[in-house]
């Protein structure tokens, strides 16, 4: 994430400042949604969105006009809620193909377990031994274990030496956004289309094999404006989660689905 904002120009305390309020409303858009609906909603921010910020590191693009069109963005995914007729042209994209781009976005994150256990033997075994264990005798314990382990190897790791506060304590920065149609054609409407085909239609598609059927019309609206107000302080796009979807939404979460 920060690298993908640190990619289209933001220094590091507008990087920093942009993670800080995406995890912010994350959780907050999270409470409200799960709360009014009832459901295990889970909202992230968008993953595919990042890597795209990655790839336009070969532009040269002011921060402010990446910020302007993190706007355009977010009143674009606002719109698919507020027009009923394109929420649910949305959301009736095959669920062949939804799970086959969801299946693009898990693979990475399936194998890095075994990428980092190779490469960084010390850190990645750690949490994958423990995780496979807990896994057989008690599973849903076996997340948290692996957090634990992954705390604990790199406290290891690190020699126990702390970081100063005023790297690790990030503060938001206001960021006022320029509207560049260059830039908005070139990162923001792609921004748009990989925030909804990469996670908001995979996130409905995992609702619904869960049996949960989320509000599209609301839960666009709610984390487009979500994401235009975390673009003032450099947060780039809100969405529904589909990986931590899984996680909420299955019967891991709870074997009773209201309870999830």
């Amino acid at each position: 994430m920060v690298a993908g904002l640190q990619a289209v120009g933001a220094s590091d305390a507008q990087a920093a400042s942009g993670l800080l309020i995406l995890t912010i409303l994350m959780g907050l858009v999270t409470i409200g949604l799960a709360w009014r609906y009832r459901m295990p909603i889970t909202v992230a921010w968008s993953t595919p969105g990042a890597a795209l910020l990655i790839v336009a590191a070969q532009g040269d693009i002011e921060f402010r006009a990446a910020v302007g069109a993190f706007i355009v963005c977010a009143a674009l995914i606002m719109v698919c809620g507020l027009v009923p007729a394109l929420g649910r042209l949305i959301t009736r994209i095959p669920q062949s193909i939804a799970s086959a781009m969801l299946a693009g976005i898990l693979f990475a994150i399936c194998i890095a377990p075994i990428t980092a256990a190779v490469e960084y033997p010390g850190l990645g075994l750690p949490m994958v031994v423990v995780w496979l264990i807990l896994l057989k005798v008690a599973p849903r314990w076996a997340v948290p274990g692996a957090l634990v382990a992954a705390v604990l190897a790199i406290a290891v790791t690190s020699g126990g030496t702390p970081l100063p506060a005023s790297t690790i304590v990030p503060q938001l920065t206001f960021v006022m956004p320029i509207f560049d149609p260059i830039v908005i054609v070139s990162l923001g409407i792609p921004l748009f289309i990989v925030t909804m085909a990469g996670q908001n239609v995979p996130g409905f598609t995992v609702m619904r094999t869960y049996g949960f059927a989320v509000p599209s019309g609301p839960a666009l609206t709610v984390t487009g404006a979500a994401s235009a107000a975390s673009a003032f302080f450099g947060g780039h796009a809100l969405n529904l989660a589909a990986i931590t979807a899984a996680l909420t939404a299955s019967e891991e979460a709870h074997d009773d689905s209201s309870k999830r």
